[in-house]
């Protein structure tokens, strides 16, 4: 068995990014929206509403998003107990999120920037089920439809009219806006509502979207009950609006690393082979005589090793290799992670 040592420039790092369509129809557009009568008599019915790609008693149903509401002040349902107001399930989903995202327990959430900013305490949330992306969201994939009796809006993040990222806490954040692939176009108002800000907020690592009920409402009056002590319905409200608006479109994001080993074998390496019918096991002599002046070998498996000669790695070859003192090889091996 021959060793050679690899040099610094025998290796190379590159990054590449894959998309992938996200439902599980395999559609990068969801359509159909469905939910579970079961789930929302249930107890986490009070908190979220899943929604599945089609009926939830087919066998092929599975979970695509749930959607949830959440208030600072706790209106929009019920209190866990009468006798301590305002805590109540909408109070709670409000507090993962702010705690999760701005990691502040006294921030507030800010949809827009600058001058088209809007400070609001409550939102929508669009969670999509982890088992539908890889790594996180494509920006510029999202194209939802919402409609309403006041008309149908037609949101998406603006990740084609940004050039710099922006952070909420630790967390990636782009604006939800009018407009569509990533961009408000020629809207006015770069897709923003006029006094109510952006019409939510994209978390693309996250797999969440926060819907802007401010905004919506001024736009197209679907509406979020802010009743006390009853249940305003809000999940359900938004689940008609997208349902109704029936064009859902988004993708998934991955970014896969690679290293790339560059294997050389010169003219004068890698002639002779170890193996018994090559080489006599008894004395270490090259059996035929013609090949020790011009041996001829077949590379069929490359490996790689420590300093400690641990096997780390082994590629193999598609098709056997030639070698011999007139040939070179160089084999490029590619390590995905």
């Amino acid at each position: 068995m021959a060793f050679k040592r690899f040099d610094p420039e025998d290796f190379l790092v590159s990054s590449d990014s894959i998309t992938s369509t996200l439902w599980s129809t395999g559609a990068p557009t969801l359509t159909s929206f469905e939910t579970s009568s079961v789930q929302a008599a249930g107890s986490s019915g009070n908190y979220y509403l899943s929604v599945y790609q089609t009926a939830s008693t087919d066998p092929t149903a599975q979970v695509q998003f749930d959607i949830a509401y959440g208030d600072a002040l706790g209106s929009g349902s019920t209190w866990y107990n009468p006798i301590v107001p305002e805590n109540s399930y909408t109070k709670t989903i409000y507090g993962q999120y702010r705690s999760m995202i701005l990691e502040d327990e006294n921030a507030s959430f800010v949809f827009g920037t600058g001058n088209n900013s809007y400070t609001g305490n409550n939102f929508w949330v669009l969670s999509i089920e982890r088992a539908r992306y890889k790594q996180s969201l494509f920006p510029g994939s999202l194209n939802l439809q919402i409609s309403g009796s006041g008309g149908v809006i037609k949101l998406t993040d603006n990740s084609q009219d940004v050039q710099v990222n922006t952070f909420l806490g630790s967390t990636r954040v782009l604006q939800l806006i009018s407009g569509s692939n990533g961009t408000a176009g020629t809207l006015p108002n770069s897709g923003y509502v006029a006094g109510s800000g952006s019409y939510g907020l994209v978390f693309p690592d996250l797999g969440t979207i926060l819907l802007n009920p401010a905004a919506i409402s001024q736009s197209i009056q679907v509406d979020a009950s802010r009743s006390n002590n009853s249940d305003g319905l809000n999940n359900s409200t938004l689940f008609n609006a997208i349902s109704l608006g029936a064009s859902f479109a988004l993708n998934s994001e991955e970014t896969v690393t690679s290293d790339y080993v560059f294997v050389r074998a010169r003219n004068s390496e890698f002639n002779y082979s170890e193996n018994p019918s090559f080489i006599s096991g008894s004395t270490g002599e090259v059996i035929y005589s013609n090949f020790i002046n011009q041996p001829q070998v077949y590379v069929t498996t490359i490996g790689m090793y420590n300093d400690n000669n641990d096997l780390l790695a082994v590629a193999k070859m598609s098709r056997p290799l030639l070698k011999d003192f007139t040939k070179e090889a160089l084999v490029r091996v590619k390590l995905d992670f």
